[in-house]
Order: C-alpha cells, then structure tokens, then sequence
C-alpha cells in the first residue's frame, strides 16, 4: 500500500478529573482504532497541569496502540489534547507539547482544548449551535463558526448553577431547615440526608474540610430527584430552579437570530425526567428557535474529530488562545 492519506493517523486524548482518555484514529474519516483508558487524572499543581505526568502516560499508551495497529508506513500526523482546565491552568501543556509531539513523532499539527470545546466537538462536530455540559459542574459553550460563547463553569463556589453539585447543595440545605424547623424544609429529603450522610448535625464538619467537596455535593443529587419524583414539592423546585439556570446559560452562548441546534452532554442528564422536564420547557420559552438534538458522542470523541479535521484541512471550528490553541 502506498504512503498515502489513509495511512495517516490522528491521536485524541480526553484528560479530565476521573482520569485520561486516549483514542489512535485514521485521519481520513476519524475511524478509531484502539482507545487507552487510565483511572489516573493527570497532577495539576501551582504550575498548572503538569505536562510531563501527562507525557509520562500518553507516550508509552500510544506507543503500544500503534504497535497493535501494526500499518508499515502509518504515521501519526496529528494530535488534539483535551483538558479540564486548559484555558487557565494549561500554560504548561502549551509549553512543553508541541516539542515533545515533534521529538516523540514527528508531529507539528496540534490542537490544544479545553474540555468544553472539545464536548462541544463531540457533541454537534463542526456545527454552529450550543453544548450545555452538565455533571458536577456546568460549562455552556456555543459558537457561529466565527468565535467561541462560554457561560458558567466557574466551580460550586462561584458558579456551576444547575449542576449536580448545586443541586446537592440546594437539596442538603433543604435537609438543613428541616432539620431546624425553618421554612423550606423537606423531610423528605431530611431523611434522605441522613441515610446517606447520618446525622445532618455533623455534616458541616465532615464536608467542609474535604478536597473533594463538589462530587460529595453532587453525589446527593440523585436522591433530589428521587424526592421530586416522589412528588416532594421542596425538590420539584430545586431541580425547576436546577433547569432555570441550566436553560438561561444556554441562551447566553447561543448563536444570535438562527435556528440552531442545542445539545445536553454528561451526567447530569441521566437524572431523567424530572430535570429534563422542566429543562425542556425553560428552553422553549427562552430558545423557541433552538432545536435540542441527542449528543453524538463525547469529550474523546470530540479530540478526534478535531484532530482529523486539523490533519486533514478541515476544521471549521475557530481558533481562540485559550479555548482552542491550534498549531498547524
């Protein structure tokens, strides 16, 4: 087989808080070979993501996933890097990267994302429209083809509204009045605090000091939903004011004056219903000319179509120095 096109290969990495994500692909049409998965996350510290724990990875992974693909002549020719953090803390990965890809493989075509961009990616490809990407946090990122929209994703403390952390939050403090005989108390959600918890007293000192204060957060919101689904009316109007917030960051990102599409990535959106309800309608009422599609794929998936794109002339999506730094 001669040294052409379909001989090109493309490297998508998905780096993010549960750990890193790997895909090898053909650059042609974005065909995946073989993925890599590590429970892992790559080490962020006062220098940002450290890149060389993330090279220390990537590199041998790849490595052994083009030896498995065994094509005499197949080259990797592109790589897009996916990263939670990447537009304020990836300054590293923007320094050191690009070197090592040449060293390491000859590569010179490198996009480096954040990871709403590249579940943006996943979700709608290289179409206009809005991604909401919704787990413990929420990011909403939307785009024309001529810039990028960003809203939210700015932690539990400052921002992530609707998320599954705040839905947690807004759920334990309801637990709380309850417990203390305020107005806007559920029991119902008081006796699922302290199932899942113990007792409510003792909450604050065993969360507040905790690294990972969000996931705990978010890990109530299930039982949230549970209650509204229940009928329990304190919920039902969590998750109505959860969707609320959800429906007014989308609007923010959407593309002006068109018909577009809007799509829901993450897991927040596997509570069902009883989120996706009242979402649906806040969305209508304030995107009547949006359309919510299914997502088609992931962050990972998003890496590789963005690497295809780059390998192969194609990328439509728009450059921007800290959402989507493109070398060519």
């Amino acid at each position: 087989m001669t040294d052409g096109p379909e001989r090109e290969l493309v490297v998508g990495v998905d780096s993010g808080g549960s750990g890193l994500r790997i895909a090898l692909a053909r650059a042609v049409d974005g065909r995946v070979l073989d993925t890599f998965a590590s429970k892992e996350p790559v080490r962020t510290g006062a220098g940002g993501i450290d890149a060389g724990h993330l090279l220390a990875q990537l590199l041998p992974a790849v490595g052994a996933m083009a030896a498995r693909a065994a094509g005499a002549g197949d080259r990797i020719v592109a790589v897009a890097v996916g990263a939670a953090g990447m537009a304020t803390l990836g300054d590293g990965l923007r320094a050191e990267l690009p070197e090592a890809f040449a060293r390491a493989w000859g590569v010179r075509r490198l996009a480096l994302a954040a990871d709403a961009v590249t579940a943006y990616a996943g979700a709608l490809g290289q179409r206009p429209g809005a991604v909401v990407a919704g787990g413990t946090g929420l990011i909403t990122m939307g785009t024309d083809l001529s810039g990028w929209r960003r809203a939210d994703g700015w932690g539990h403390l400052l921002g992530d509204c609707g998320s599954g952390a705040w839905i947690g939050r807004a759920g334990l403090e309801a637990a709380m009045r309850a417990h203390d005989g305020r107005r806007g108390g559920s029991a119902a959600l008081l006796a699922c605090a302290e199932e899942r918890f113990g007792p409510v007293a003792g909450l604050p000192g065993a969360l507040y000091p905790r690294s990972d204060r969000p996931a705990v957060l978010a890990s109530f919101a299930p039982r949230v939903a549970d209650c509204a689904t229940a009928g329990d009316p304190v919920a039902v109007g969590i998750l109505e004011r959860a969707a609320t917030h959800i429906a007014e960051a989308a609007a923010a990102v959407c593309p002006v004056d068109a018909e577009v599409e809007v799509a829901l990535t993450g897991g927040l959106f596997k509570m069902g219903e009883p989120l996706l309800g009242p979402l649906r309608a806040e969305l209508g009422a304030l995107l009547p000319r949006a359309r919510e599609v299914a997502a088609a794929g992931d962050p990972l998936a998003g890496a590789v179509t963005i690497g295809a794109a780059l390998a192969t002339g194609t990328l439509r999506l728009p450059g921007d120095p800290r959402l989507l730094e493109l070398t060519r």
